[in-house]
């Protein structure tokens, strides 16, 4: 399945609020076997999933010796039918409460679990949801895509630690970004092979080919995993090979700053700021490269220098869209026309636009 396909697909499950997408044990196993030295003596909170049938709650409780937790929370909306999760349609809404093997059979036992009723219907804005968000040293779930910005608001604001999915477009949110840049939320290691698979509340939402039938897994690969806790690969330096020179780093029209196509192709000896593409967030250190700005749009931390208000959009064939070169304010523009897709012309020159650019700057330079 084709990045754009993935991204059309999150894009009709926000507009349809049918974002529930119940994470895999093997995803959530390898993401967090590289956080295990975090949990000793904590409380763990999964506030966006049904621990009925929630993996992230599974692997908590399996593993609550070995982790050496002291308690694992989670709350759900108050559907009983996993099948209607989000739709409220039950009659409670509940949290459970799991603080350990008591009996040695190394299984979290119903006995063993606490349920308790909820007065609200469980979302995580509520203010006994908060209470029990309160008492968490780290949270760990998967949160509502369309809610994402409210969820991470709530997070820094309650100064908690934590390991949840989200979409990669969430890093153009400028509430997402400024967190980024301000290095207090960054990318975890991420899915294997870059790819996640999720099971999906609503199979029918999906395109022909992107839905298994026989896993029941829908594929995503703009999907990823978001932290504060450090992890050691934030804390390794990105290779470079490569010598800057002006025909293969040209300037933008509208930014000053270098164009960068592939995160490998960083030049190793620029002192000035360079544009590249958003998966640099993968490998970033923030002690090797500092980031000043995102060009989306309004063009967060870094302004544009120009603007194409009175240029005009132009197919390949040489025909007009008729659309002007407004919406592409903000993005990273070059000169000349582009070798596929459309570009915008004001009848004296060409320009095309790029995907979006994190704005950087060598620190060791």
């Amino acid at each position: 399945m084709s990045k754009g396909n993935t991204s059309k697909n999150l894009s009709i499950a926000k507009k349809n609020k049918s974002d529930e997408f119940y994470t895999q044990l093997p995803d959530i196993e390898r993401e967090l076997k590289h956080y295990k030295k975090y949990f000793k003596n904590k409380i763990v909170y999964c506030n966006c999933d049904d621990p009925r049938i929630s993996n992230f709650f599974n692997y908590f409780a399996l593993n609550f010796e070995q982790l050496q937790l002291k308690k694992l929370i989670t709350t759900c909306y108050k559907n009983q039918n996993w099948n209607l999760f989000s739709q409220n349609t039950s009659e409670q809404a509940v949290y459970l409460e799991y603080e350990g093997d008591k009996n040695k059979n190394k299984v979290p036992d119903p006995e063993e679990i606490g349920i308790y009723p909820l007065k609200g219907d469980g979302d995580f804005r509520s203010q006994e949801c908060i209470d029990l968000l309160k008492q968490a040293d780290i949270v760990v779930t998967n949160p509502p895509f369309s809610l994402f910005r409210d969820y991470v608001a709530q997070l820094i604001e309650f100064e908690k630690k934590f390991i949840i999915i989200g979409s990669f477009n969430a890093i153009n949110y400028k509430e997402i970004f400024k967190l980024i840049q301000d290095k207090k939320i960054w990318l975890g290691n991420g899915f294997q092979g870059g790819n996640a698979y999720f099971q999906p509340k609503d199979k029918e939402k999906f395109g022909e080919g992107v839905y298994d039938e026989i896993t029941g897994l829908v594929k995503f690969r703009n999907v990823t995993w978001y932290t504060n806790l450090k992890i050691n690969k934030r804390q390794e330096d990105l290779i470079l090979y490569k010598k800057y020179n002006k025909n293969d780093y040209p300037f933008y029209d509208n930014y000053n700053a270098i164009n960068v196509d592939k995160v490998k192709e960083i030049p190793m000896d620029y002192k000035g700021i360079m544009g590249v593409p958003i998966t640099f967030l993968d490998s970033h250190n923030p002690d090797q490269f500092e980031i000043l700005g995102l060009s989306q749009k309004v063009g967060y931390g870094l302004e544009s220098t120009k603007f194409y208000d009175e240029y005009y959009e132009i197919r390949q064939d040489g025909t007009k869209t008729g659309s002007s070169g407004k919406k592409t304010n903000g993005n990273p523009v070059m000169k000349g026309k582009s070798k596929s897709g459309n570009y915008y012309s004001n009848g004296k020159e060409e320009v095309h636009s790029l995907y979006g650019r994190i704005f950087i700057q060598n620190k060791r330079l």
